[in-house]
Parts: C-alpha cells; structure tokens; sequence
C-alpha cells in the first residue's frame, strides 16, 4: 500500500482540502508518477463543479501531471524509475480492442480518465497505465509543460487527423487556453496562420504568438475577404457560432474542426456539399500522437504561456479561473 498525499474537494464547487488516501499494490502495467507539476484545465472546474453528473467526491483533480516514474509494475517496458514523464486526461485503455491496436487509443471504448475514473495529480502521487505516461524531452520545462498533456494535444491532433501540410491556409477561432497553443503549432508547422477572436485586443499578442492575419467578429463583415479561403478552421471555443459563416470561409474541401464543446452545431447543408466541405471533432490524440507533440514542442521551442503557483495555493488557483483572466494556463507546483 501506498499512501498519497492529495488536495481533494468533498462536495460541488467545494474548497480544496488536505486528503490521503491509500493506493493499492501496484498492477503489473501500472507506473506510480510522483509528481513535479500539475495544471489546472477548464474540465477540472467542471469536474469540481460536477457540470456533467460524473463527479465522485471527494475529487482530486489534476490531468495535466508532469513527474518521475516512482514505481513500475512486473510487465512495464520501456519505462524505468526516475523517468520524466507526462500524463494527460486519459489514465488508460483496454490496449485490445480495434481502436488501440489500430493506435487510436484514445478512442479506445472502455477507456479511463485521469480525474473521472481514479484521483487525479493534485497530489504528490498519481497512478496510470504505463502506455499513458508519455516520455518527457529533455528540452522541455517540467514546471510549465503539463498542459500540453491536454490543451495541447487537443489542438496538435487535427494538424495530423486532417493532414494539414505547409501549404495550408487556417484559421484559428479564439485565442485563450487552446488557442494561443495552436497558433503556436500552426506557424511552426509551416501554414499561413490567421486568428479569430471577438475584438482586436489580442492582436498584438495573438501575432507574436504565430499569426500572419488577424480577424476580429464585433468588425463589420469581418469575413468579406476570406471566403472560400481556409483549408481548415479550428474552433477551440464552446461558444455558439455563426457556423454557416465559418462554413463559407472554407476552401473546396475544406473542414470545420471543433475541439471546443460547443453546444451544438447548426448550418446549412447545401454549400457543404457543392464544396465539399466538412465538420469535424476529435479528443485530445493517440499515446504516438502525444508523444509526437512534445517531441515537435521539443523541436520548435514551443510552450504554453502559464501562471505557476504551489500546490499549496490551489484555491486561490481556481479563483483566478472561475472569475479572473489567467495568460494562458494555471499551473500548480509541488
């Protein structure tokens, strides 16, 4: 047995308090992570607010987990203790079943998350299946790395699912938490980058980040002069859209990808199909698209812009996300 020391809440929107629990022995395939770093996403306040009827309390969230591999199970390969690794929503997957052995874990049907089938990493432990605990470059920043385990995954994965090459032209709607990764990811991948966002007040910051164009929606006609232009447009908000208007902005084959929650999609079929344009979604990516990731952040410098502050201070952490401004990413420390 082995005992952790978390920050649980014990009821919906709840203060985060001092916790221990006992893990039991460790699973032949499981790696016990003892944990450097933890951010705080967007789904950890709905997870503490049990916005979507899964939470089980008392909730130790915590998804975005960077640390070193404190404990293996018999059947881990690959990974050895003292390993620097990241772990992101999904905690593990059946590994036999059509979508993982095809490598799209992730859409693995029985397929487990970090905070809603297990305690999570606000805490000096968390548990996975090895397969989940994805290597760590050397060149990245353990302290501020972890939301790429979510955030960042999220909006690499349509880059490889829609095969957008260099020559591709998108557009990226909303520049916060998603966003500002993307851009990232977008200008580094080789694309003519424009953001989208609803007034010019982050141009300045959305250009230095990775944009060519910048398109803000309270204008006038804001899209007059990009119809029929993208090849891809990623919306990383869960805002209801004018989504025929996105839809016109699109190329001939283009597609409208969503990685925002948006509450639902309504548009108008016609011009989708004399365009033969398209709707898209996906869930964060594979474990080889994960690993993929970091090892392109790794490459081309990229990191999310964050906020850091001790675990200690979680609460005053999430404050600032339910009703502050944070720049991008809030991230707990140990």
């Amino acid at each position: 047995m082995t005992t952790v020391k978390a920050y649980a809440a014990r009821e919906a929107k709840g203060p985060f308090e001092a916790y221990e629990y006992e893990l039991p022995e460790i699973g032949p395939d499981d790696v016990d992570i003892e944990v450097i770093s933890c951010g705080i996403c967007h789904s950890d306040l709905s997870m503490l607010d049990n916005e979507w009827d899964l939470t089980q309390y008392p909730f130790v969230g915590g998804h975005e987990v960077i640390g070193k591999v404190a404990a293996k199970g018999e059947h881990v390969p690959a990974l050895e203790i003292g390993d620097l690794v990241g772990l992101g929503w999904n905690s593990r997957s059946c590994m036999h079943c059509q979508p993982c052995l095809s490598g799209d874990q992730n859409l693995c049907p029985t397929i487990e998350g970090t905070i809603t089938h297990q305690h999570g990493g606000f805490a000096d432990k968390v548990r996975c299946h090895w397969g989940w605990a994805v290597k760590l470059p050397d060149e990245l920043n353990p302290i501020t790395a972890g939301p790429l385990l979510c955030g960042g995954i999220t909006v690499f994965n349509p880059l490889v699912q829609n095969d957008i090459s260099p020559m591709s032209k998108v557009a990226v709607v909303g520049i916060g938490g998603l966003g500002h990764m993307a851009l990232q990811f977008l200008n580094a991948w080789g694309c003519e980058v424009t953001a989208i966002s609803r007034s010019r007040d982050k141009e300045e910051e959305a250009r230095e980040l990775g944009a060519h164009e910048y398109i803000a929606t309270d204008e006038d006609e804001p899209f007059e002069d990009v119809q029929s232009k993208f090849d891809m447009v990623l919306n990383t908000t869960n805002a209801m859209l004018p989504w025929d208007d996105y839809i016109a902005t699109l190329a001939p084959k283009g597609v409208l990808h969503t990685v925002g929650a948006a509450p639902k999609v309504e548009a108008t079929v016609f011009p989708m199909i004399m365009g033969q344009k398209s709707l898209k979604s996906s869930p964060l990516g594979s474990i080889a698209t994960t690993q993929k990731m970091l090892e392109f952040c790794a490459r081309h410098d990229i990191a999310p812009m964050t906020e850091v502050s001790k675990m200690s201070d979680i609460n005053d952490a999430f404050e600032k996300l339910r009703n502050g401004s944070p720049r991008y990413r809030l991230v707990l420390t140990r």
